[in-house]
């Protein structure tokens, strides 16, 4: 199969966004993708809880969604919508942070919410409080492909390695980690900890990513870091797309990560411990 990951620079406006999405998929497919990955919140990256407010919409109505199953309808292949920022019915009136996969007739096969929230303060003038906006997930998710077992996950999850070796121990050949990184943290922390879910789980990482300075009608400008990566099962930097909007290809091939689990079979060498 091969792969597509997109890198682009989304703004709060989910109908420009959308516009983005369907000419990279279109793209993309053109040049023999079957399974195209986009980035976290594709919809809409806003860092203004009222904008969120009046442009975000349950999944049900959510036109980027909806526009984006019809492209995998239409061209016939599989598409990874990295995540949307949907409306919830929950009291508090936080959205879910939703990552979904569609199939080649458009149906949704998998839904996973993320489940780690991104409440850090990376200097005095760079804060995230995800979860104040956006309510954690509380599942794993494994999806059966044609190409591979996908395990789903988003962004901040990747420093949890018990999430993936959890995902590889049912079975995960290929696991998703859609993106908006932090500029400051993705520097010093993004390719080794993809590198690192590589190698821990012998699977294919692929990362889709939000890159530059995002356009705003609303709140403060956010910057993210790009660098959409695909990494091998053997640890080794498939793709590269720096810093700037694009597309990256990588053919998988799951003799690869056959190899890399028979090499090192550290899936099969948990032990029982006590402690700490």
């Amino acid at each position: 199969m091969r792969a597509a990951l997109l890198q682009i620079t989304g703004s709060d406006d989910p109908q420009d966004n959308l516009a983005t999405v369907l000419d990279a998929i279109g793209r993309a497919a053109g040049e023999g993708a079957g399974f195209v990955l986009t980035p976290e919140v594709t919809n809409c990256i806003s860092a203004s809880r009222s904008r969120q407010q009046a442009v975000l919409r349950p999944e049900a109505d959510d036109r980027v969604l909806a526009g984006v199953r019809d492209a995998a309808a239409a061209r016939g292949i599989w598409i990874a919508l990295g995540s949307i920022a949907v409306k919830t019915d929950d009291p508090d009136g936080r959205f879910a942070n939703r990552s979904l996969l569609i199939g080649p007739d458009g149906g949704i096969v998998a839904r996973y919410d993320k489940i780690h929230m991104f409440d850090v303060a990376v200097s005095e003038t760079e804060t995230y409080r995800e979860s104040a906006g956006y309510r954690p997930g509380s599942r794993a998710v494994l999806a059966e492909t044609p190409f591979g077992k996908v395990g789903l996950t988003i962004c901040y999850d990747v420093r949890f390695p018990h999430l993936y070796r959890a995902l590889a121990g049912a079975g995960a050949e290929i696991i998703l980690v859609p993106s908006a990184f932090s500029p400051v943290t993705g520097a010093a922390h993004w390719e080794p900890l993809l590198r690192a879910r590589a190698i821990e789980t012998g699977a294919y990482i692929l990362a889709a990513a939000q890159t530059g300075t995002h356009p705003a009608a609303e709140g403060r400008q956010r910057s993210t870091y790009g660098h959409a990566l695909a990494v091998g099962p053997w640890g080794e930097v498939l793709t590269d797309l720096g810093d700037a909007p694009g597309i990256g290809f990588v053919d998988i091939d799951l003799a690869a990560v056959a190899e890399a689990r028979r090499k090192v079979p550290a899936l099969t060498h948990d032990r029982e411990f006590e402690g700490p």
